[in-house]
């Protein structure tokens, strides 16, 4: 080989490296157009699966993408895998946001939160009628949600805490049914004497004449926090991110179509959110011993 001829090997060796290390620092667009997408599984998969059909759609539409909507069977698997990329965006709960964030070495960032995701709350509830108030939950057996769900866990623990309960010292039993509906089932089979689930599945369940309320009903409501969002990688192409949150914030009660995908959602409307707004439940979550 002339040295010529090394010399443009070299330089086009040097020219590709060049071009590699260019194209790794350019924000990362979703694989092959299509934009994937998980939940938090705060309820059944089947339940989860058809709250987003029409929201998917809609997505598709606005993103000219095809959206791709993966179960998935705890709430763990969501976080590693918005870390690791497999997938793009993600609904959580407030707490699993924040575990994400430390995953994601604060590079997760929440788009969107339903306007009454700013002042949720949780529902304890009973089918005891011993049970009247937080301090009869003293000696009885109860039932959280998820461990790692915000509100069917780890703020009815700090709240029931600032009451002066300890689960694991004052209740008889605790156990964690991994889901709000399900926890609903434990408490109405005798399972638990009490328990405690977000307030937008409770409602839903109670319109649906899915729980017998002259039988299970609710005893105590927590104060309001920060709770779900929709979340996006923090590498995702910015011009994706700008779309997706735009087509959140166009949902329109006064379109019919729009109206569906609300009423699934459990949303009047979406807003904006940001990391900030999740402070308290970091706070919370250290203050239970979840976090250091």
């Amino acid at each position: 080989m002339t040295t010529l001829s090394a010399r443009r090997l070299a330089l086009k060796a040097i020219s590709c490296a060049l071009a590699a290390a260019s194209l790794s620092t350019l924000p990362a667009l979703a694989a092959d157009n299509v934009l994937r997408v998980s939940a938090i599984p705060d309820e059944a998969p089947t339940e989860l699966q058809r709250k987003f059909a029409p929201l998917g759609k809609y997505l598709e539409a606005q993103t000219g993408m095809k959206v791709v909507f993966t179960p998935v069977t705890d709430y763990a698997t969501v976080v590693e895998s918005l870390a690791t990329r497999k997938l793009d965006l993600a609904w959580l709960g407030g707490f699993t946001f924040v575990q994400a964030k430390i995953r994601t070495n604060g590079t997760a960032i929440p788009i969107v939160q339903r306007e009454e995701d700013a002042r949720f709350t949780s529902k304890f509830i009973t089918a005891n009628p011993q049970v009247k108030e937080l301090a009869d939950l003293k000696g009885k057996s109860f039932a959280f949600g998820a461990p790692s769900s915000t509100s069917g866990s780890l703020m009815p623990r700090f709240f029931l805490q600032q009451a002066g309960l300890n689960p694991e010292k004052d209740f008889r039993n605790v156990a964690f049914s991994g889901a709000h509906d399900a926890t609903v089932a434990f408490v109405a089979a005798g399972r638990a004497e009490a328990g405690v689930l977000n307030a937008s599945v409770w409602d839903k369940l109670v319109e649906e004449k899915k729980v017998d309320t002259s039988k299970v009903r609710v005893f105590a409501t927590t104060p309001p926090y920060f709770d779900y969002n929709w979340t996006v990688r923090g590498d995702l192409d910015p011009a994706l991110v700008k779309k997706l949150t735009q087509a959140f914030l166009q949902l329109d009660p006064a379109n019919p179509e729009h109206k569906a995908i609300l009423g699934l959602q459990r949303a009047s409307k979406f807003i904006p959110t940001e990391a900030k707004n999740y402070v308290g439940i970091e706070d919370a979550a250290k203050s239970a011993g979840l976090l250091k």
